[in-house]
């Protein structure tokens, strides 16, 4: 299976440069840094122990910035290596305070530039997140005797039922991993079912919150949004921005002063957003435009990353995205940080554990349609903030998850 496998990602490493070129076009690559995929380093190493967690994208390297700011306390560390696959993650990286972070792009994985990969970097313990599994670099960090550790573990029905029909394959590769830490028991299973010796359950990192706290605002928007009656769709996904713009056309026959804040998931999109929106005759400002924020403003497209934390801090009706269509859901644990009410679509597999805590806590509604969404923010707009008592034990739970996490990870570096 694996000389298979091999034999696809070759023939994926071939056709690389078009791959590349189409995301350039798309601006979903960086025109500078893109050939760190191919093994060219733009960061060099330092003297001494490295380690090296890698995460797909933005949720896996903001669910370990705690981690990182405890590990970067630690003098026996001398650099920690980040890698990840998507261009906004990088975004994220950049604005970390921590010194001894470097952020690199995850190869391709085939055999030779792993290879390569392992060699120049030669990380003192690795730590994959979340269901980051690549054969290739698994086995050749294999044969350097280097840990392999998946921390945030979480596998789905959906992705163990793909291992699970290459049972062989899947318990060669997951038997070579040290240790794996499971973000919840449904993964703690799944993950041994594949073959992983070692398995602890602790609980989601995603509970747990980074000291790095940005929630500077200008002091002219913040007087412009006290005068509305505001919320806020955030990591929205493609379809949902105009599912939103709908429900904002129909509040404003009540509220006159409705501001909407959308926030995608991929400000790459932005352009398109604001089209979408337009097509509804609705007035539209951008965060990054220089231009003053007209009164009459229907839509506040924040286009900048890292800025979220900011909006939840003065919004506090928020719609988490990527649950109407069929992806899965996001994170909705800063907004709830920051005492936000929150509601999501019915499409929220990737945090069922999380949405099950806030929906037990009465902070998280679940919505189908656009009526159901008029019917809840008008329930909202009358509703007090949520107490600190839900803030206090969000934090309380993920102080716990970090440092259990962070314990076991001493033990390995």
């Amino acid at each position: 299976m694996i000389f298979l496998y091999r034999i696809l990602i070759n023939f994926i490493f071939i056709i690389s440069p078009i791959i590349i070129l189409i995301r350039l076009l798309k601006k979903k690559e960086s025109v500078e840094r893109f050939k760190e995929k191919l093994c060219f380093f733009s960061k060099r190493r330092v003297n001494g122990k490295v380690i090296w967690f890698h995460g797909a994208s933005v949720g896996e390297i903001q669910s370990i910035i705690p981690l990182l700011e405890k590990i970067g306390k630690n003098s026996e560390v001398k650099q920690i290596l980040i890698t990840s696959n998507t261009l906004s993650s990088s975004k994220v990286i950049e604005k970390l305070k921590i010194k001894k972070v470097v952020h690199q792009f995850f190869p391709i994985d085939t055999n030779f530039l792993t290879k390569k990969f392992i060699n120049y970097w030669r990380p003192s313990s690795v730590f994959f997140i979340d269901s980051e599994v690549w054969p290739n670099m698994i086995l050749n960090l294999k044969k350097k005797n280097i840990k392999i550790n998946l921390i945030n573990g979480r596998i789905t029905k959906k992705t163990f039922k793909r291992w699970k029909s290459i049972l062989k394959f899947s318990n060669y590769i997951f038997s070579k991993l040290n240790l794996c830490l499971a973000s919840n028991a449904e993964s703690k299973k799944y993950l041994q079912n594949l073959g992983v010796k070692k398995v602890k359950f602790i609980g989601n990192l995603k509970f747990s919150q980074s000291e790095q706290e940005n929630i500077k605002i200008d002091d002219k928007f913040k007087k412009f949004i006290s005068t509305k009656k505001v919320w806020c769709a955030s990591s929205t996904h493609n379809s949902e921005e105009l599912f939103c713009g709908l429900v904002h056309k129909k509040l404003k026959k009540k509220y006159k002063n409705l501001l909407t804040i959308i926030i995608p998931r991929h400000i790459e999109r932005v352009n398109k957003i604001e089209n979408e929106l337009k097509g509804l005759n609705l007035k539209i400002h951008t965060h990054s435009s220089s231009k003053k924020i007209d009164k009459n403003t229907d839509i506040y497209i924040v286009n900048t990353y890292g800025k979220t934390k900011t909006f939840y801090n003065y919004c506090k009706n928020v719609f988490l995205g990527g649950s109407i269509i069929n992806h899965g859901g996001q994170n909705p644990l800063e907004a709830t940080r920051f005492g936000c009410n929150v509601f999501h679509g019915p499409n929220i597999s990737n945090f069922k554990e999380i949405y099950y805590f806030l929906r037990i806590n009465g902070i998280s509604q679940k919505i189908t349609n656009q009526r159901q969404m008029i019917n809840t923010l008008n329930s909202l707009f009358k509703k007090k903030i949520n107490s600190k008592k839900i803030q206090k034990k969000l934090n309380l739970v993920g102080k716990k998850i970090l440092d259990l996490t962070f314990k076991e990870i001493e033990l390995i570096i």
